[in-house]
């Protein structure tokens, strides 16, 4: 079966992803830049790519002319841009993916949104609503899965509750901790849609799906505490305060502001299953929420997590090309250069410390700085550092690291180059390397800043004696020079 996979650099895309190719179906990507996609080499060789930004309709039919397709998926979620309305934004790219799916004579079109059978929705769920209107008016045949929050490692929802469940023993949170909804497992809800290809059953439908467990918020943070082994306190006040609640989340967990803005609007609205007939359609056994969270963490622990909402689009440069910062800018930028000489023999033990830098493993050398330096970002509205990297062991190209984006990460070469996403008064680049020659062999790091207006001069130069003690201790603790002394960071795994 031809399959269209739009969003497939996404959370959920890349989840599903692998399942299809798996059963055999040949499987086209649409991604907005094709150097943050990066499957598996197994399954990058087996499917098709196109780059492809839907927000741009007029160039539908140069990408995707005499092209067909047997069912498109629409998995695209501008949760966290911030570039235009929220609606308008949505509204816009799903037209051009109906208009894409009829270029290419798809028979089916499948489509994941939020819970909307109450009468007072969100922004957000007006938004997702607004979309399957679209799709529903389209003359193509349609399935629409309707979820609201998804366990499973790397989502949003799961790193936002194991933020605030981990890092708060007592919660004092308004009333929206009362506030019911019907989580379901990553596990099952990939099977849906996987399931649901060309099946006539599902055809002019919309499904809610959701797990066997009705739960508060409340219930759902201390449930997940208590698979964790943490004793939690929780408590409910009678208001709703949404603009606090949204600041508490947004300095309490990863979630920048704007996500977290939009999840206490959705908060206010029970997200309960009222429809049930996909059960019959295609019957599965459904996950419960303590069983999900510990399938999760299992993921994580085995290093196994194969995608995070943090890597699926940056959350503070989401109208940047990020390819045009992959050249190291020379002109106009102070940069700090360091190098010291390596041992051969341990090249790949120095690797293993450069390219495991950032989350639980730390900075290698005043972590406490980089914490401080992460608070004063998510203060001035910035990404923080509290979003750690996708995997202990295993970092690619767009991944999320700390408050750093991942432009380059070629182990076989040794070179390792992070973006800031940081707030600043200019744009910064870190940059780690090996080079070697017949006779020796060096690790190199340069921090590279390009500053804007005199604002940016004059923080390049109050950094600078902070600058000379981590950079300079960092370098030789990468390099085995010093001993690692370091608590960690503590990251979204």
């Amino acid at each position: 079966m031809r399959i269209l996979l739009t969003g497939a650099n996404g959370y959920i895309g890349m989840r599903l992803l692998p399942v299809l190719v798996e059963a055999g179906h040949e499987v086209t990507c649409v991604v907005r830049d094709v150097n943050r996609f990066r499957p598996s080499n197994e399954i990058l060789s087996k499917v098709h790519i196109i780059e492809f930004d839907f927000l741009h309709p007029e160039n539908a039919v140069q990408n995707f002319n005499h092209k067909t397709f047997d069912v498109a998926y629409y998995l695209i979620h501008s949760l966290g841009d911030t570039h235009t309305t929220l609606k308008e934004y949505e509204i816009r790219a799903a037209g051009c993916f109906v208009l894409v799916a009829t270029l290419t004579q798809v028979k089916q079109v499948i489509y994941l949104g939020g819970i909307s059978n109450e009468e007072n929705l969100s922004p957000h769920l007006l938004a997702r609503k607004a979309v399957k209107d679209i799709l529903m008016h389209s003359g193509i045949a349609y399935t629409v899965f309707e979820a609201g929050i998804i366990v499973g490692s790397g989502s949003v929802s799961f790193e936002i509750i194991r933020d605030l469940s981990e890092k708060l023993p007592i919660m004092i949170a308004p009333r929206w901790l009362n506030t019911r909804c019907q989580p379901i497992a990553i596990r099952n809800l990939i099977n849906y849609l996987h399931r649901s290809l060309l099946n006539d059953k599902t055809f002019n439908r919309t499904f809610e799906v959701g797990g066997p467990d009705v739960l508060t918020y409340k219930q759902m943070l201390l449930d997940f505490a208590a698979v964790r082994g943490y004793k939690r306190y929780i408590f409910a006040l009678p208001v709703l305060f949404p603009s606090l609640s949204a600041y508490w989340l947004y300095f309490t967990t990863s979630a920048n502001f704007t996500i977290a803005r939009q999840l206490v609007q959705s908060m206010k609205t029970d997200v309960i299953c009222k429809e049930h007939s996909i059960e019959q359609i295609i019957p599965q056994k459904m996950i419960p929420y303590r069983e999900a969270i510990k399938m999760a963490f299992l993921k994580i622990e085995q290093n196994m997590v194969v995608s995070s909402w943090t890597d699926a689009a940056s959350s503070s440069l989401a109208e940047l090309d990020l390819k045009q910062y992959v050249e190291v800018p020379v002109n106009g930028c102070y940069k700090d250069r360091r190098w010291i000489e390596i041992d051969k023999d341990k090249k790949e033990e120095i690797a293993d410390r450069i390219f495991g830098i950032g989350g639980n493993h730390g900075w290698y050398y005043a972590d406490m700085l980089w914490r401080i330096r992460g608070w004063l970002d998510k203060l001035f509205g910035g990404v923080g550092i509290s979003r750690g990297r996708r995997s202990d062991i295993q970092i690619q190209t767009g991944d999320a690291l700390d408050f750093w984006r991942v432009l380059l990460a070629d182990r076989k070469n040794y070179r390792l180059l992070l973006f800031a996403e940081m707030k600043l008064p200019g744009e910064a680049w870190l940059e780690f390397s090996i080079v070697e020659n017949d006779y020796r062999c060096i690790l190199k790091q340069t921090a590279t800043f390009r500053p804007k207006g005199i604002m940016g001069r004059n923080y390049w130069y109050s950094m600078l004696p902070f600058h000379y003690f981590i950079f300079r201790h960092m370098l030789k603790r990468i390099a085995g020079k010093e001993k690692i002394k370091t608590s960690g960071l503590q990251g979204v795994a």
